[in-house]
C-alpha cells in the first residue's frame, strides 16, 4: 500500500441507484453544477452561491484530515423523462425477454454438451423474442385491418356512423388508411432499436463472450455486433406477418406471390435468428450468417417486406367481414411461442446441472436461484405479458366500437385465440389470488409467530444496538421484515411461473380437449386485460407529464435496461454501456495525478455499476496505480440478488476475484433493516460469546472464516469488508447530522460511517484490530486518551491482535477482553468469565461512555438473547452494554462538548 503524502487527496465518485436523483441529492449539497458529461450522463460537483464547483468536506482518516472532492454521476435521464422514454414501458415484455438471456447459467467451455446446450438455449431465446415481435404486430394488424377496416367500416355496418358511406365502399382506401399505423409502429421499432447512447470514453477492443463466465464482474456486459442483423430480421418478420394476415394466414397455402414471398421471408428470418450467435462467434455457422446478412442484404430484406405490406394495402381483396387469416396467424404464433418457452424450460434443467460445479461448493444462500433455472419463468412472464397487452388492447377497442350498438347490427368478432387469452388471464388471476391468500397467513405466521413482546431480540440486533432497548425493539421488527423480502422475493417469480403454466394448460384443454368454457373466468380475463391495457397507457401518459410518475415508471427501465441487446434488439438502449466506461474513464482521468486516490461509490443499482466500472478500471491500470482505487457499495444487491439471478454475468467467483484485486479497499455499508440491500462480502454470520463472527471474502482473493467484528467509533460493526450500521442511528449528537427512525434503504450517506468507509477504501485507514466486544468486565473504567499513531500502526498484524488468525475456524476464535493480547486470550480460553452481580441478576458493567451520550440502563429487565450453539445458557435476561470501540478513541462529534470552554 502506498503511504499517503502531504498532498494526497481523495476523489469520491458517486453513482445513484434506481428512481434517479438530482445532483444536489447525490452530492449532499444545497446546489450542484455540471463539471463534465454530455447532458445525458452528467458528472456534477457541489457548488457555491455563485454556481462555482467547490470541493467536498474534508475527509477524516484516523487522526488526520485529507482534502476530498465529491463528484456524482447522474444517469437517470437515460431511463425516464419525456413522452419518448415513457412509451418505452410498452416494450417492457421485450426487455424482459432480453433480460432472460443474461439469466442463463454459464457455459463450461471444456464440456461439449454444455457448449451445445448453451448455443441451443440462446437460439431458442432469440426465437422466442422474434415470435413476441411477430405476435404484437399480428395483434395490431387484426385490430386495424380486421376489426376496424373489414368489420366496423364495412358497407352497411352500424359502427362509426360518422364515416361517410362513400368512403366505406372503397376497400383500398380503408386498407391503406388502417395499415399505415401498423407500418409506422414497425418503423418506430426499427428506429428505436438503432438508438444507442453516445459514449465519450474509448471503446473496449476485444469484448468478452456473453455466454462465458467473466473473470471480473460484468466483463461480458458488452454490445453485440450481431444486433444490426437481428434488428433487420425482426423488421422483416414483422412486415411479413402483416402481409400474411392480409392474404390468408400461414395455414392456408396459396400460389399468390405475396403469400409465397411472405412465407419465404419468415423462414429466412427464423433460420437467421437461430443461427446468429454472440459477439465472439463460437460457431463457424455464425460467421456464415454474418456474411450473408451484410448491410446490403439487410436493406434488401426490409425493402421486400415493405413492398409486401404496400401490396397488401393496395390489393386488399374483399373487406366484408372477419378476415380468414387473422385467427390462423395468431394461433400459429402463439403455439410456437408456447413451444419455445417449454423447450427453454426443459433444456435449462440439464444446462443448470452441467453448470452446477461452478457453485456447488458455495453456501446455499449464495447459489443461483432455482439452481440457475430462473431464465425460464422470466421468459414465460415476458411472453404472457406481451400476449396479454395486445389482447387487452384488442378487447378494449372492440368494446369501445360496440357502444352504442344499433339494434340488429352484427357484433364485432375477434379470432378465437383472443377468447383463449381471456380464459387464460381469468384463471391466472384467480390462481394468483388464491396463492396470495395462502401465502399471506404463512408470512404473517413467520413474522409474528410469537407476540412482539415475547419474541427474542436477534443476537446481531442486540449486539449492534447494545444498551438501547427501544432501538433494539424497532430494529428487530424491521430486520425480520427485510429478511423475509430478501429471502422469498425470487420465489414470487416461481409462483408466477407455476400459475402461468397451469393457466396455459387449462386454456389449451379448454380449446382443444372440448372442455366447457367457464364464463365467469372469461369475464374476469376481459376485465383484467382491459385494465392492463388502459392502465399501462394511462401510466405512460402520466409519466410523460408528471415527474413523480416518470420516476416510478423509470424503475422498470432502471432494472431491465441495464442489459445490452442480445435476445431482443427492439428494446431501449442500454445505459450500462455508457455509464460504466465513462465512470472508469473519469476515474482514470483523476488518477493521472499521482497524489489522487479515487473511490467509486455506488448505492443500490449504482453499486453494480460501480463494481463493474472498478473491475474495468483495474484491468487497464498499471500495477502501481491499482492501489489508489477503492470501492464502496451501499444498500447493495451484489450478494443476495445479482449473482443468484445472473450467474453468468456476476458470479460469486468474479466477486471474489474483485475483492482480491482491491484488497481491503472494498467496503460495503449494510443495514439489516434494508429490504433491498444486504451484505456483500460476508455470510454465515452469528454471534458467538459476545462477538460477531462469520465467513466472507478476504483481501488476498480467498474466502473463509474472518476475524471477529470490531466496533468502530461511529457504532458500526465491521466484519470483513461489511460495515453493519445501527438503524435507528445512535444519537443525536451535536456537530453531527442525525436522521431519526428506521431508514432502511435510504440515506446511507447521512450515516457517519460513510466517511470512515471512504477513508478505508482510499487506503488511508485500516480496520481497527483488537477492538472486538469484551467478554468480561474490565477491572476499572479507563479514561479515553489520544491514541499513539505508532502503536496503532504496529497493531495491524496479520495474526494476533485481530481476535484470531484468518486461518482459524469459527469455533476456534479466541475469547478475550479489551486491551488483552491474542496470545493471552488463547492461554485463558477455558477460564470462566466472572460477571458483575447486581440485584440478584447477572449483567456486565457498561464500558466508559462518550461525553454526550448517557450511560446504558441496567440490564435486569432487558430481553433475553437466544442461546448460540456451543455456548452456555443464561438463566437471567441481559442486554449487552453500549460500547464505542476502539477504546481510547472517541468520534469527533462526541468529544465536541469537551472541547468547548466552560464560559
Amino acid at each position: 500500500m502506498q503511504v499517503p503524502g502531504p498532498d494526497t487527496r481523495v476523489v469520491e465518485l458517486r453513482v445513484h441507484g434506481i428512481l434517479g436523483t438530482t445532483g444536489d441529492e447525490l452530492t449532499d449539497s444545497v446546489a450542484s453544477v455540471d463539471v463534465a458529461g454530455d447532458g445525458v450522463g452528467r458528472i456534477m460537483r457541489p457548488a457555491d452561491r455563485l454556481r462555482r464547483p467547490v470541493p467536498g468536506p474534508m475527509l477524516n482518516a484516523g487522526d488526520r484530515s485529507v482534502p476530498r472532492i465529491v463528484e456524482g454521476y447522474v444517469w437517470g435521464a437515460m431511463t425516464s423523462g419525456g413522452l419518448a422514454k415513457a412509451t418505452w414501458a410498452l416494450l417492457f415484455p421485450f426487455a424482459l425477454a432480453n433480460m432472460a438471456h443474461w439469466m442463463l447459467p454459464p457455459t463450461r467451455t471444456a464440456n461439449p454438451l454444455s457448449r451445445m446446450l448453451g448455443s441451443v438455449l440462446r437460439g431458442l431465446l432469440r426465437l422466442s423474442a422474434l415470435l413476441l415481435t411477430m405476435l404484437l404486430v399480428a395483434q395490431l394488424t387484426v385490430i386495424t385491418l380486421d376489426l376496424v377496416a373489414a368489420q366496423c367500416l364495412a358497407p352497411g355496418a352500424q359502427c362509426m356512423g360518422f364515416v361517410p358511406h362513400a368512403l366505406r365502399g372503397v376497400d383500398v382506401l380503408r386498407s391503406t388508411a388502417l395499415l399505415v399505423p401498423v407500418a409506422l409502429v414497425v418503423l418506430l421499432m426499427h428506429r428505436l432499436s438503432t438508438v444507442s447512447w453516445r459514449v465519450s470514453a474509448p471503446k473496449k477492443d476485444s469484448p468478452q463472450h456473453s455466454a462465458l463466465a467473466p473473470m471480473l464482474p460484468g466483463e461480458n456486459v458488452v454490445s453485440d455486433p450481431d444486433t444490426p442483423a437481428l434488428r433487420a430480421l425482426h423488421v422483416t418478420a414483422a412486415l411479413s406477418t402483416v402481409a400474411l394476415v392480409a392474404v390468408g394466414g400461414p395455414l392456408s397455402p396459396s400460389f399468390d406471390p405475396r403469400w409465397l414471398v411472405a412465407a419465404a421471408l419468415l423462414v429466412l428470418s427464423v433460420v437467421g435468428t437461430a443461427g446468429l450467435d454472440d459477439p465472439a462467434g463460437m460457431r463457424e455457422t455464425s460467421k456464415v450468417f454474418r456474411v450473408l446478412l451484410g448491410r446490403r442484404a439487410r436493406q434488401v430484406l426490409m425493402s421486400v417486406g415493405g413492398v409486401l405490406v404496400a401490396s397488401a394495402a393496395l390489393l386488399p381483396g374483399e373487406l366484408r367481414g372477419p378476415l380468414p387469416g387473422s385467427g390462423s396467424t395468431i394461433d400459429s404464433i402463439t403455439a410456437l411461442l408456447v413451444l419455445t418457452c417449454v423447450a427453454v424450460a426443459v433444456l435449462l434443467v440439464p444446462a443448470s446441472l452441467l453448470a452446477r460445479p461452478e457453485w456447488k461448493s458455495s453456501p446455499k444462500q449464495l447459489r443461483p436461484w432455482a439452481g440457475g433455472w430462473m431464465s425460464a419463468p422470466v421468459l414465460m412472464l415476458a411472453a404472457m405479458l406481451g400476449n396479454g397487452f395486445g389482447a387487452g388492447l384488442a378487447l378494449s377497442v372492440r368494446e369501445t366500437l360496440s357502444v352504442p350498438r344499433a339494434p340488429g347490427s352484427a357484433p364485432l368478432l375477434l379470432p378465437a385465440a383472443f377468447d383463449d387469452v381471456t380464459f387464460f388471464w381469468g384463471s391466472a388471476v384467480v390462481l394468483l389470488a388464491a396463492s396470495l391468500l395462502l401465502a399471506l397467513p404463512w408470512l404473517l405466521v413467520r413474522r409474528f409467530r410469537r407476540s412482539e413482546d415475547g419474541a427474542p431480540i436477534p443476537d446481531e440486533v442486540a449486539l449492534l444496538h447494545a444498551g438501547r432497548k427501544e432501538d433494539q425493539r424497532k430494529a428487530a421488527s424491521a430486520w425480520k421484515f427485510a429478511d423475509l423480502q430478501r429471502r422469498y422475493s425470487h420465489q414470487l417469480f416461481l409462483v408466477i411461473a407455476g400459475v402461468l403454466t397451469v393457466s396455459t394448460a387449462a386454456s389449451l384443454a379448454a380449446r382443444f380437449a372440448g372442455m366447457p368454457s367457464v364464463g365467469w373466468l372469461s369475464a374476469i380475463g376481459v376485465v383484467t386485460l382491459a385494465g392492463l391495457a388502459v392502465g399501462l397507457l394511462r401510466t405512460v401518459f402520466l409519466a410523460a407529464t408528471k415527474r413523480d410518475t416518470a420516476r416510478v415508471l423509470g424503475v422498470l427501465g432502471d432494472l431491465a435496461l441495464f442489459w445490452p441487446r442480445e435476445a431482443h434488439p427492439v428494446v431501449p438502449p442500454c445505459y450500462a454501456l455508457k455509464v460504466i466506461p465513462e465512470l472508469a474513464d473519469r476515474a482514470a482521468e483523476h488518477l493521472s495525478d499521482p497524489n489522487t486516490r479515487v473511490v467509486l461509490v455506488g448505492h443500490s443499482q449504482g453499486s453494480l455499476l460501480a463494481a463493474v466500472a472498478a473491475a474495468r478500471l483495474l484491468e487497464k491500470l498499471p500495477e502501481q496505480d491499482r492501489e489508489r482505487v477503492g470501492l464502496v457499495t451501499a444498500g447493495s444487491q451484489l450478494q443476495w440478488a445479482y449473482p443468484r439471478a445472473f450467474p453468468g454475468v456476476v458470479p460469486h467467483s468474479a466477486l471474489r476475484d474483485l475483492a482480491g484485486s482491491l484488497g481491503d479497499r472494498w467496503r460495503s455499508l449494510c443495514r439489516g433493516t434494508d429490504p433491498l440491500g444486504g451484505a456483500v462480502t460476508t455470510w454465515n454470520r452469528q454471534v458467538y460469546n459476545g462477538m460477531l463472527i462469520g465467513v466472507g471474502l478476504r483481501g488476498d482473493g480467498t474466502e473463509g472464516p474472518l476475524p471477529a467484528a470490531t466496533r468502530g467509533p461511529t457504532g458500526a460493526l465491521v466484519l470483513g469488508g461489511d460495515h453493519w450500521l445501527p438503524d435507528p442511528q445512535r444519537g443525536p449528537f451535536s456537530c453531527r447530522r442525525w436522521v431519526p427512525g428506521v431508514l432502511g434503504h435510504s440515506d446511507y450517506s447521512g450515516d457517519p460511517e460513510w466517511d470512515r468507509a471512504v477513508a478505508m477504501a482510499a487506503g488511508l485507514e485500516r480496520p481497527v484490530r483488537g477492538a472486538a466486544l469484551p467478554l468480561s468486565t474490565p477491572e476499572a473504567p479507563q479514561i479515553p486518551s489520544a491514541p499513539d499513531p505508532h502503536a496503532f500502526g504496529a497493531s495491524l498484524s496479520p495474526q494476533g491482535d485481530d481476535g484470531g488468525s484468518i486461518t482459524d475456524s469459527v469455533e476456534d476464535l479466541p475469547r478475550r477482553t479489551p486491551g488483552e493480547t491474542a496470545e493471552a486470550a488463547r492461554t485463558k480460553r477455558s477460564k470462566p468469565v466472572i460477571p458483575f452481580r447486581k440485584g440478584g441478576s447477572e449483567t456486565e458493567v457498561p464500558e466508559q461512555q462518550s461525553h454526550e451520550e448517557p450511560a446504558a440502563e441496567p440490564a435486569e429487565d432487558a430481553p433475553e438473547l437466544p442461546a448460540q450453539q456451543g455456548s452456555e445458557a443464561r438463566s437471567e435476561p441481559s442486554v449487552l452494554p453500549e460500547i464505542t470501540e476502539p477504546r481510547g478513541r472517541i468520534a469527533p462529534w462526541e468529544r465536541g462538548a469537551s472541547l468547548r470552554s466552560d464560559s
